[in-house]
């Protein structure tokens, strides 16, 4: 045991479900409650998809936070989780059933599809393309606690800014919009290059209408909201797509595998790459060591009925 954890056992008696048994450390963590250095207290995780709750909830969040809490506090997890800390493994049981009754429930660590991450989307932010609310909605309710050889972690970024950081997740979806200008209603007021930050739209010196080099677009959307005369439009929205990404002691930049991959796709992706995951992963195995061993290659391969659907990377 570590010696910063002030008691060396490495099981408690819990009653979980009106039974009690003796549970590991581990299998604690695995179900949501992380032991604290300090003896007989767990963090308890709660589950939160996209990090978003109703007002009420919060509040009746609050009373029992305040109730369990030996210190009083809460922490939010870089992962949007609402976690209670300093909670007595005694009050596992009564925890969980107060929870219950306003309809919530402990989040789950171990090998296992964790709970998705999300910005807030195009439902209020400005600079969102896609309902990364409503897809996270959608993934915790048909993906979380699938079993997996490691931790499996997805998320949404409603645009290429990547509040969510996909590029750190094994399943990352990236929003985005294909551009496209119409030369008849354009007045060649360059507003448009200005907006470009990417250099994609430059301005002719003569006329002043956009020169527009796809191969620089990321896909932002930027001269879309900046056109006055709306000559720069959407020709489609989508999701970039992201595999294979991890932060931590040894970080991995995740591998780009397709573009513009519609909303109605998005649940086929996941369940495919889970499918794929569970063909050629090892146990103990992150999805990035996955694609490395075996190749990215395969993977491509295997998802090629899915990917048809968006645009090839690169």
């Amino acid at each position: 045991m570590d010696r910063f954890i002030e008691d060396k056992t490495n099981k408690v008696s819990v009653r979980l479900k009106g039974k009690e048994e003796k549970i590991d450390f581990n299998e604690l963590k695995s179900g949501g409650f992380i032991k604290q250095r300090q003896k007989d207290l767990f963090t308890v995780r709660l589950r939160c998809p996209g990090g978003r709750l109703t007002t009420r909830k919060l509040i009746e969040l609050a009373k029992i936070a305040d109730k369990y809490s030996k210190k009083g506090v809460v922490h939010l997890s870089f992962r949007q989780s609402l976690e209670i800390l300093y909670v007595d493994y005694r009050d596992f049981d009564a925890l969980v059933e107060d929870l219950s009754k306003i309809g919530h429930s402990v989040a789950s660590c171990g090998p296992r599809v964790r709970v998705p991450t999300a910005c807030g989307g195009c439902e209020y932010n400005p600079n969102g393309l896609t309902d990364t609310q409503r897809l996270a909605e959608m993934v915790d309710e048909k993906f979380f606690g699938t079993p997996t050889y490691h931790k499996f972690k997805i998320s949404f970024s409603g645009c290429p800014i990547d509040c969510a950081r996909t590029r750190e997740m094994d399943l990352g979806f990236q929003g985005v919009v294909e551009p496209e200008w119409d030369e008849e209603t354009c007045t060649g007021c360059t507003i448009c290059a200005e907006a470009c930050k990417e250099d994609a739209i430059q301005s002719d010196p003569d006329t002043g209408k956009p020169i527009y080099d796809p191969k620089k677009c990321i896909y932002c959307g930027d001269c879309i909201r900046a056109c006055p005369t709306e000559s720069w439009k959407a020709k489609r929205y989508g999701h970039l797509v992201r595999i294979g990404g991890k932060h931590g002691r040894h970080p991995r930049e995740a591998d780009e595998v397709a573009n513009f991959i519609p909303d109605e796709k998005v649940g086929e992706v996941i369940e495919k790459t889970l499918e794929w995951y569970k063909t050629n992963g090892k146990r103990g195995e992150r999805l990035g060591k996955t694609i490395e061993r075996v190749g990215i290659e395969s993977y491509l391969k295997f998802m090629e009925p899915v990917f048809k659907t968006g645009s090839p990377v690169g």
